[in-house]
């Protein structure tokens, strides 16, 4: 059975790559459109173009993440295969008819899940062994996984590889769930926590983002969102945009249900005198 290290951009999952050698490291790159978000380096921007065969602006999350992918190759000399799918711009036109948010997490599907289940489709299509970078003390996330499960102990993806040709249906995408891959867990088999993983990275070159992925996840709380702006002003623009567009058609759809990112960006917080 072949084995696959999904890789994210953080320090987590790039420790399982450096310890737990697989047939495939695989990178998902979420990508949008904005021309005010381009990745600033032209000639790495060439390169990424050139890695997922498709046009690249920009990335939802942190820029460092594209260093952080070059620096792992270069530093274990082990390939990492990039994956895109569609942008994340085209996610939320076409996909959910809403923003994604904490009850309807859409975007993880479509633009890290899709792309890598139709890579596999594509290039193994066999059942792979998937190492998860959850830690030790994330036993719960891994319960959480486990309950998705089918009766072979896989998980499964609601593909469509094609379309009707008759009846009803025709012309409509033909769906399966198909089973792709067993979860592996190494750092919970073998009990790693973060304190570990930070020292393992210490003095090695490899350039890391303060935090991976989206820089404006609706799960990190306002205040944390309030640091992005100051560090990301238009990518956290970007998403702004994006609220203010689906709210011109419905005043609830927003990222979170306790604030907008608008009053996000305009937060200003209270000092009091302590004198």
């Amino acid at each position: 059975m072949k084995t696959v290290n999904s890789i994210s951009g953080g320090k987590t999952s790039a420790y399982v790559m450096a310890n737990y050698p697989a047939d495939y490291n695989l990178f998902s790159l979420v990508r949008i459109e904005d021309m005010k978000c381009k990745f600033p380096d032209e000639k790495i921007r060439l390169e990424v173009e050139d890695r997922i065969q498709k046009p690249f602006i920009a990335t939802a999350e942190d820029d460092m993440i594209i260093y952080t992918m070059l620096d792992l190759e270069q530093y274990l000399g082990k390939p990492i295969t990039w994956v895109s799918g569609i942008t994340y711009d085209q996610v939320i036109a076409t996909k959910g008819g809403w923003l994604p948010n904490k009850l309807h997490r859409y975007c993880t599907s479509h633009l890290k899940i899709e792309p890598m289940f139709y890579w596999w489709a594509e290039n193994i299509c066999e059942p792979v062994e998937m190492r998860i970078g959850f830690r030790a003390n994330e036993a719960s996330r891994m319960a959480t996984t486990m309950e998705k499960l089918n009766a072979d102990g896989m998980i499964e993806f609601n593909a469509t590889f094609g379309k009707h040709t008759e009846g009803s249906h025709k012309g409509k995408n033909k769906w399966e769930l198909v089973g792709w891959q067993y979860p592996k867990f190494p750092l919970i088999e073998n009990p790693t926590y973060k304190d570990a993983i930070v020292e393992f990275w210490k003095d090695k070159p490899v350039r890391f983002a303060e935090l991976n992925n989206c820089v404006g996840c609706f799960h990190r709380n306002p205040l944390l969102l309030k640091k992005m702006y100051d560090l990301h002003p238009n990518k956290m623009q970007w998403f702004n945009d994006q609220e203010k567009i689906k709210m011109g058609k419905d005043k609830r759809a927003c990222w979170r249900s306790d604030t907008t990112y608008e009053k996000v960006k305009n937060y200003m917080p209270i000092c009091h005198n302590l004198n």
